[in-house]
């Protein structure tokens, strides 16, 4: 594993403009009237300029897909129809460096083929940064990602492409932001037709990003601290 210097623009300069575009959507998305998700869209976007401004290191990781990952040239032609088709463009320019997982020691079969995550910044890279993870969650048509919380950890997702609903209480479509205050349980189901590409922020002590494992117990994912 190679690392580098963030800050050699020349040769990483695809992963800056992808931090742009989480710094614009943090920066100036909207809160809806709501004041929780205003400090939230806050404190993310001064995390992320705090971490750019200390010259991260880059850990170049040798790829790796998920089979849900064949949704994802769909999910990006479907994106760059959308407002934000900006993001996608950006992301698209890195997918071929990404590392996609499922995070869980044993997948139930019902998500092997619907479901993988790609981290782009946090404790293990590929941008390093302590107190804050970014990345993406892919998600194939027809998919119920079981509920699940995070113990210490504020979470956003912003939808990028395709349309899902929480807990069954609402349809996002691209451009919507879901925030999920620490401990929250949440359930994720996806459209019929398409797949879902969305972004996600994970906000909390260097402690809990660090620690923290997902597992599967009963139908449910749990997420806490190793």
């Amino acid at each position: 594993m190679q690392t580098t210097s963030l800050n050699d623009a020349q040769s990483h300069a695809d992963w800056h403009y992808v931090l742009q575009e989480f710094i614009q959507a943090y920066r100036y998305g909207s809160a809806g009237g709501s004041s929780e998700i205003r400090r939230h869209l806050r404190d993310v976007q001064r995390r992320i300029t705090r971490c750019v401004s200390s010259s991260p290191s880059l850990m170049e990781q040798d790829p790796q897909t998920k089979p849900v990952c064949a949704h994802l040239g769909r999910a990006l032609d479907n994106g760059e129809q959308e407002r934000t088709q900006s993001f996608i463009r950006a992301l698209a320019k890195i997918t071929d460096q990404l590392v996609w997982q499922y995070g869980y020691d044993k997948m139930p079969r019902s998500l092997e083929k619907k479901y993988a995550y790609a981290e782009l910044l946090g404790p293990r890279g590929p941008i390093v940064c302590e107190d804050l993870i970014l990345g993406l969650v892919l998600f194939a048509p027809r998919c119920n990602y079981p509920a699940h919380s995070h113990e210490d950890i504020t979470e956003s997702y912003l939808c990028l492409s395709g349309t899902i609903s929480e807990n069954h209480a609402g349809v996002y479509p691209p451009g919507s932001l879901i925030l999920n205050q620490a401990g929250r349980e949440h359930a994720i189901t996806t459209s019929d037709t398409e797949p879902v590409l969305l972004t996600y922020a994970w906000a909390g002590e260097p402690s809990a990003l660090h620690g923290f494992e997902m597992t599967f117990s009963r139908g449910r994912v749990t997420t806490k601290k190793r």
